[in-house]
């Protein structure tokens, strides 16, 4: 099964996420400085979820150009990853409508939890199909930032019911953790 048409419909899909998102910032009534102001939380939250989404479109690149082949229950796999990130224009508005209050805030934390875990899977049913001497396979395997991701992320929920801003902090190490693309895929893919 070739895997052109997955990273198209993907790529689409996450193109669509982002113009909702932006779609969503408003233009202030007021022409001065202090009308941006209320806006502030609001252009925090699409930045926030923005370099998300583009977080997930780079780590999925780079999956699916080092990937040999898929099947069915990739494509299934990547259905459900998608779902999970097509939620993300619901959260971040209301997180940037709310101030960034604690529900939320909480709701966001699980919206990427289960982006996280959907990546997780798909990941996994990939390098099921790969064979055991694949190059893909030997450079991811260590699950260690898949992992601490989802550490932060449960963290994070928890401290959102107390302390939202500190969840916000969480959720943001573990985009750092994720801002450069992946290195194991990245050496697979030089030495083909």
């Amino acid at each position: 099964m070739t895997k052109g048409r997955l990273e198209a419909f993907s790529d689409g899909v996450l193109a669509i996420i982002i113009t909702i998102m932006v779609l969503e910032l408003k233009v202030p009534e007021g022409d001065d400085w202090q009308s941006l102001q209320p806006l502030i939380p609001k252009f925090l939250a699409y930045i926030f979820s923005f370099l998300y989404i583009g977080i997930y479109w780079n780590n999925h690149h780079h999956l699916f150009q080092a990937a040999k082949k898929i099947n069915g229950g990739v494509l299934w796999a990547n259905l459900h990853l998608l779902f999970w990130l097509s939620l993300m224009p619901f959260a971040t508005e209301w997180i940037g409508e709310t101030h960034f209050a604690k529900n939320p805030v909480t709701v966001y934390g699980f919206g990427l939890i289960m982006c996280a875990i959907a990546y997780t899977i798909m990941e996994n049913l990939i390098l099921k199909n790969e064979n055991e001497n694949s190059r893909l396979k030997n450079a991811i395997h260590s699950k260690f930032k898949e992992y601490i991701s989802i550490a932060f992320y449960i963290l994070g929920i928890a401290a959102s019911f107390f302390y939202p801003y500190v969840a916000i902090g969480l959720y943001y190490v573990v985009a750092v953790i994720w801002l450069i693309p992946d290195k194991r895929i990245e050496k697979s893919l030089k030495e083909d």
